[in-house]
């Protein structure tokens, strides 16, 4: 299927590893230009130079997107390299403090939202008008099953930001409807080869392998490349009937009671 994105420009946040990565492969392999971002320099050039490879034009800018200075420098450089944006993915996500609430201050809050939720505003805020600019385009944020199934959600703060993500795509989906831009979110459920798996498998073997027989139905865990498979769909004129919507990718992911996995 032709995903009509050929010369497109696309930016991802977080671009450098995990499921921004896949997403950026799989938009330069559709014939998008890119803008990515990242903390690591030395990560963020390989990447570059990977996307480059492909034979796609790439603006690779060191940004902390949580910032809103870098956000605005991050959306300029590329404009400014690459023309007017089509598409924006918000990857970017993580979480402060503790596994319960009670293990948590204020500021491990107000850093999570930071992370998980409010960089997405303000990058969409700051594409916005390029969009117009260009007659449209898509948006897709990424949240995760912690966003809307309290039994699988690794902490309360990042279950809340994620929630918020859920809940904000179809309020912008709204008032960005008459710009012809769309706003959707994908849903990740558990993915493989991320660090929090990854230490969990390394210090629990038994506990691993038990938590992944009882909450996949499908046997396994994700990968970055099956979400990111989604992203790009929801990103192209091939979805454009879906707007303002919350597209689970989870595998039928199913809560269990390994007590590791739970703060209760």
């Amino acid at each position: 299927m032709d995903l009509q994105l050929e010369g497109k420009v696309a930016l991802v946040t977080g671009g450098t590893r995990g499921i921004g990565l896949a997403t950026a492969r799989l938009f330069a392999q559709e014939g998008c230009h890119l803008g990515i971002c990242g903390r690591d320099e030395e990560q963020l050039r390989g990447v570059e130079e990977e996307l480059r490879g492909i034979g796609t034009r790439v603006c690779a800018v060191v940004a902390d997107v949580t910032k809103a200075e870098d956000a605005e420098r991050f959306v300029d450089a590329c404009v400014a390299e690459l023309g007017e944006v089509d598409v924006l993915v918000n990857n970017v996500g993580g979480s402060a403090g503790g596994p319960t609430i009670f293990d948590t201050t204020d500021e491990d809050w107000h850093r999570t939202f930071d992370i998980s939720f409010l960089h997405g505003v303000r990058m969409t805020r700051l594409v916005a008008a390029h969009m117009k600019n260009r007659g449209g385009g898509a948006i897709v944020n990424v949240s995760s099953i912690s966003g809307w199934s309290q039994q699988l959600m690794g902490t309360a703060q990042y279950g809340a930001a994620k929630a918020a993500v859920i809940f904000v795509t179809e309020r912008l989906a709204l008032e960005m409807v008459k710009f012809n831009v769309r706003v959707n979110t994908v849903s990740p459920g558990s993915i493989q080869h991320t660090r929090g798996w990854e230490s969990y498998r390394a210090s629990n073997p038994a506990g691993y392998d038990l938590y992944v027989r009882d909450g996949f139905p499908m046997g396994r865990l994700g990968n970055p490349e099956e979400v990111a498979d989604v992203i790009v769909f929801m990103s192209s004129p091939r979805s454009n009937w879906i707007n303002g919507r919350n597209i689970p990718v989870d595998g039928l992911e199913q809560p269990t009671g390994v007590a590791e996995r739970r703060p209760w």
